[in-house]
């Protein structure tokens, strides 16, 4: 971590990379989740694509120095090169999207027209088609002599078009949904041979009659080019030079290995690539790459040259474990990229050396993205002495800052946080009055309040609290005195210094002399482990505190609802202020700093049958007492801020791909355009400059752009 001359920081400014979408970049150091699906273009190894599983896709035309975020909608479960037009891609999600001009811009291709229902806590998209759920599709094959012959796998049924998807005809029922579809180029062109890949077993047509050929097993991943296929079932790796017909064994170069990742040359099928983990050559477990050149009779490591980025140097080579995905470039069997549960990497010389793609290093030594970034954060924090000295507070990866106003990070959570802490952080304060101290509530426990944490284990187990930094966040100590360990997700300073901090399942907790001591201040919340959740001080001093909910079944008016509390005596007492009819999922909350009756509520829609309901944003001009709805196109909305200069000027995002401005406080909002990405979490305007803004995300890091969606001239 190095302080920066104004001169360095300019230069690393210029030198970010390019913008997510058109007027926006992304910040953070890059990578940090899970990626899958590595496809690498037929027609130029330097083009290929990736998907994280935090409904990002990644594009690179430049062998993976640069990377375009996209969305779709939810997560990409495959991408397929069209094998004549090089311009032409697909991208199987909710439905099949198709690109017509590189991936710049897409459009969904199949099915024609559906219906799309976001319901659950996640918002996740299913498509329906007069009121019924539409099937998934799970495969896509191309003939490779003409584009116009596509084969479609969706559900246990084999669909055809021949005039490139304007038209469908159902050609076979398979004994089960089909996972990978290849197209014999050896065969007849009227009478196409056909592999589809089952669960358990190979579906092929051959002279226009079909057959089902046993796997070994139920089978975990699946590659090859006809006639070499390879098969993992159970971590074991098996391999078949005939079609299918029989398979034989294919041993890792060592002992008790499980197989994971698999990818082929679809040109010279004999070379494979396999990622592994639990491999003793000769003593100890290993884990990493093998490559084959003889159809799997042989297997070599070839993951022993790893030049990494941050990630291992930070949290270890182990964080993010083998490879999950592998691709092959059809044109050059050496050029492979490998993704696992932080990174993407790439090899141009069949593995000798892997490079990493996800991350640059700058000129202070510290990082900046390349374009995948698969981070969940939720808060960007300026120090109020140098707002070019900034945090990101993020999930997995902890507490990163900066120096250079975002043009480069490093990880702030090396010294004096508790290693079970470091997974997140949630929240930041700053002393106004005393440079270079700063307060951070964070946990081991990520995600919440989402209830896939919750329903996993009970709060009491969570552990996490309160931090103290008194040089800028160089170092920490732990302020937990009279705190049990808790998922500490904020904290509040009111002007006379007194801090506030929610512990989700615990209660609020006060303290009066800077952090040293702490007070549970829960008189009038009823019941056990409430899920406090965030608080927020009014100008006359009145603290609200929001409680997140503990139920996800659609019902309301129970014990699982949500809550608002108001206290209007420092947390000694809270009332209960009632929400809008039909609400229990009160998710944050925005008060006019010049009218303290004004109140904004950030609504998560509870998830019923027909869709989410009473979610979106409300408004109260009486402090609770009674709530208009003011924006409903939008039912899982995560947040609402207020513009620090100008309360008329409000913004908001969520779950569903969109984030809203207001330029009339809150009557009317407009979608700000060029922001996408699917899960959004917060806005916080940009100090340096009110034209700006930042939203945090859930899995995308923090996107940097225009706050009317303007694209800079």
């Amino acid at each position: 971590m190095r302080r920066l001359s104004l001169a360095i920081a300019a230069t690393l400014a210029c030198a970010a990379p390019p913008p997510g979408a058109p007027g926006w970049r992304i910040l953070g150091p890059g990578g940090g989740g899970s990626v899958f699906h590595p496809t690498v273009s037929p027609h130029d190894s330097r083009t290929a694509l990736v998907a994280c599983d935090m409904t990002g896709s990644y594009l690179t035309h430049d062998g993976g120095a640069t990377w375009r975020i996209f969305n779709l909608g939810e997560t990409v479960q495959f991408f397929l090169f069209d094998p004549i037009d090089a311009r032409a891609i697909y991208a199987g999600g909710m439905g099949v999207f198709r690109s017509g001009d590189g991936g710049e811009t897409w459009k969904r291709f199949f099915p024609g027209e559906a219906q799309i229902s976001t319901g659950d806590d996640h918002a996740s998209g299913s498509l329906r088609a007069a009121g019924r759920p539409i099937a998934e599709v799970t495969a896509l094959g191309i003939d490779p002599a003409d584009s116009r012959s596509l084969y479609l796998a969706q559900g246990a049924a084999l669909w055809t078009s021949y005039d490139a998807g304007g038209t469908w005809q159902k050609s076979a029922d398979l004994p089960g949904p089909a996972r990978r579809i290849w197209i014999d180029g050896r065969s007849l062109r009227g009478d196409r041979t056909l592999y589809l890949a089952g669960p358990d077993a190979l579906y092929i047509r051959r002279e226009g009659r079909w057959r089902t050929s046993k796997l070994p097993g139920m089978v975990t991943e699946m590659a090859g080019a006809p006639p070499v296929f390879y098969a993992t079932v159970r971590g074991k790796i098996y391999v078949a030079t005939d079609g299918g017909v029989t398979w034989r064994d294919s041993a890792l170069p060592g002992f008790q290995g499980q197989a994971t990742a698999l990818a082929a040359s679809a040109e010279h099928p004999e070379i494979a690539y396999v990622s592994y983990s639990g491999l003793r050559a000769p003593v100890r477990p290993t884990w990493g790459v093998a490559k084959t050149t003889d159809a799997g009779r042989h297997w070599e490591p070839v993951y022993d040259h790893v030049n990494d980025a941050w990630l291992s140097e930070r949290f270890g080579a182990g964080w993010a474990g083998a490879p999950i995905g592998l691709g092959v470039a059809p044109l050059d069997a050496g050029i492979v990229y490998a993704t696992d549960s932080g990174r993407v990497m790439r090899t141009t010389d069949g593995g000798r050396i892997w490079n990493e793609t996800y991350s640059y290093a700058t000129m202070d030594g510290n990082w900046t993205s390349s374009g995948i970034d698969v981070t969940t954060c939720y808060g960007v924090h300026f120090d109020p002495f140098d707002a070019r000295h900034m945090f990101i507070s993020y999930t997995d990866i902890g507490l990163w800052a900066s120096d250079t106003a975002g043009a480069s990070w490093y990880s702030a959570t090396r010294a004096g946080v508790p290693r079970q802490w470091e997974n997140t952080t949630y929240w930041m304060e700053f002393d106004p009055a005393v440079r270079g101290r700063m307060w951070a509530a964070m946990s081991g426990t990520h995600d919440l309040p989402r209830p896939k944490m919750w329903r996993r284990a009970s709060p009491d187990s969570y552990t996490g609290g309160v931090v103290r930094s008194d040089d800028g966040g160089r170092t920490w100590r732990v302020q937990n005195n009279g705190m049990p360990q808790t998922a500490a997700t904020h904290i509040l300073r009111d002007p006379a210094g007194a801090l506030y901090v929610t512990g989700f399942g615990r209660g609020v907790f006060k303290s009066t002399d800077g952090g040293e001591h702490w007070s549970l201040k829960n008189a009038g919340i009823p019941g056990e482990q409430p899920f406090a959740w965030r608080t927020v001080r009014d100008s006359q001093g009145a603290l609200y505190l929001t409680v997140a909910r503990r139920s996800d079944d659609g019902k309301f008016g129970n014990a699982g609802d949500g809550a608002l509390y108001r206290s209007t005596d420092g947390a000694e007492h809270w009332s209960r202020v009632p929400l809008p009819e039909g609400v229990n999922g009160p998710n944050g909350l925005a008060i006019d700093p010049r009218d303290p009756a004004r109140l904004y509520l950030a609504a998560w829609g509870r998830s019923t049958p027909e869709g989410a309901a009473d979610g979106g944003i409300y408004l109260s001009t009486n402090r609770g007492t009674t709530w208009r709805r003011v924006l409903d196109r939008d039912q899982h909305i995560y947040d609402v801020t207020l513009d620090p200069k100008d309360a008329r000027v409000l913004y908001a995002t969520g779950f569903e791909a969109a984030a809203w401005r207001s330029a009339d406080r809150g009557l009317t909002w407009k979608r700000i355009a060029g922001y996408d990405f699917k899960w959004g979490h917060r806005v916080t305007v940009d100090p340096q400059d009110r034209a700006m803004i930042y939203i945090t995300t859930f899995g995308g890091s923090v996107w940097h752009g225009k706050a009317d969606g303007a694209v800079p001239r």
